[in-house]
């Protein structure tokens, strides 16, 4: 029993990180039917409104309307709205005198309702929102608007890349291997999980959710439910800043994770309803089992030292085991992209652990953290 326990976590553990895009790349080879979705031409761009919620973010609020506003879009089809959530500072004030359509100075409610109140004032027919610490490439809106010439479109994501490259945050490594799974699932039929940083919807397909639980994993599942696709658009890049070390990075994804818990078992996204088999396996493969792997880990260390001296094959594996933990523990002391890698995964994959701690014991709010610096 104890052998068919670590073998089962073992093997579920290699079939999250690596099994699982290995089966999407096979079916994406297999099935060829779905073709990327559809360009619109210059003379069919629909308006856009391009929401920004946004709370104390005068460093960076006029840099992002001038960045907006010099994107390649026809102007005249374009509303940039800016809405603040109870900002304490000039965020508002700056985003109006760089020239933003609208901007709403709005109660503190939390990003969710923030952005809800910019989609009520929209008169966009495609809704796009925004953080206030992406930067946007020129032709980004244009190719991420461009999909929804695809009338099964609901939703889009783009391709937020990380500035910083020095080898002291290993978040550009795991986000090159997350957008290369959220290619093959979108060119499969819908992702199962957007970012923040750039995303869009048909104003007719948007969805109010939970404001504790947000946009980013809440919206595609919706969408797929309601009988949409949820895409990831590769050519609508945009940047942030990366978070300044891994334990930083740790900290935004234990954040993040005490919201995920909430969707995962309040949210309905483990209700098959709606769903065909691909994607139920996908949202299995890439969310359940995701967010399992440090109770995983922890079964097949357990058992793993459990079965001591049952074969040469557990000494093995158990020092394995404890070389990426002592890696993990190195790093902060010694430099190496090795270690660095394994210190990142590390705290990665105990982020959901911890963050199904938070939750359990404080709850989750609606209150979210400012844009510029959480990267």
């Amino acid at each position: 029993m104890l052998q068919a326990v670590f073998w089962a976590s073992a093997a579920l553990i290699l079939y999250t990180h690596a099994g699982y895009p290995m089966v999407l790349w096979l079916l994406s080879r297999v099935r060829r039917t779905r073709s990327s979705p559809l360009r619109a031409s210059t003379g069919d761009l629909p308006s856009v409104s391009l929401i920004v919620a946004a709370r104390d973010e005068e460093r960076v609020i006029a840099d992002k309307v001038r960045n907006a506003l010099a994107l390649d879009y026809p102007r005249d089809r374009l509303e940039l709205i800016v809405a603040s959530d109870g900002s304490a500072d000039r965020t508002a004030e700056l985003a109006r005198a760089a020239g933003a359509d609208a901007v709403l100075e709005l109660p503190r409610a939390g990003k969710v309702r923030t952005q809800d109140a910019g989609v009520e004032s929209a008169r966009g027919e495609i809704l796009v929102f925004s953080d206030a610490n992406t930067g946007l490439e020129p032709g980004a809106l244009r190719r991420l608007v461009g999909v929804f010439a695809d009338p099964k479109v609901g939703y889009a994501c783009g391709n937020v890349e990380f500035t910083r490259g020095d080898g002291s945050n290993q978040e550009g490594v795991y986000w090159r291997y997350e957008t290369a799974v959220r290619s093959l699932e979108s060119r499969l039929g819908s992702v199962t999980a957007g970012n923040g940083g750039l995303y869009a919807t048909r104003r007719e397909a948007y969805v109010h959710v939970d404001p504790r639980m947000g946009h980013d994993l809440s919206l595609p599942f919706n969408m797929v439910k309601r009988g949409w696709r949820a895409v990831y658009e590769a050519g609508a890049r945009g940047v942030e800043k990366m978070t300044p070390d891994n334990e930083e990075e740790y900290r935004r994804k234990r954040r993040m994770m005490s919201r995920t818990w909430l969707i995962l078992l309040r949210g309905g996204i483990l209700s098959p309803r709606g769903y065909g088999p691909l994607y139920a396996l996908q949202v299995v493969s890439h969310r359940l089992l995701r967010y399992l792997t440090p109770f995983l880990h922890l079964i097949a260390f357990g058992t793993n030292i459990a079965l001591l001296g049952s074969g040469w094959v557990y000494t093995v594996t158990l020092g394995l085991q404890l070389a990426v933990l002592a890696a993990a523990a190195l790093a902060r002391l010694v430099p190496g992209r090795p270690l660095q890698l394994a210190r990142y995964y590390v705290l990665v994959t105990a982020a959901p652990a911890t963050g199904l701690w938070d939750s359990l014991r404080h709850g989750v709010s609606a209150g979210w953290e400012k844009a510029e610096g959480t990267r």
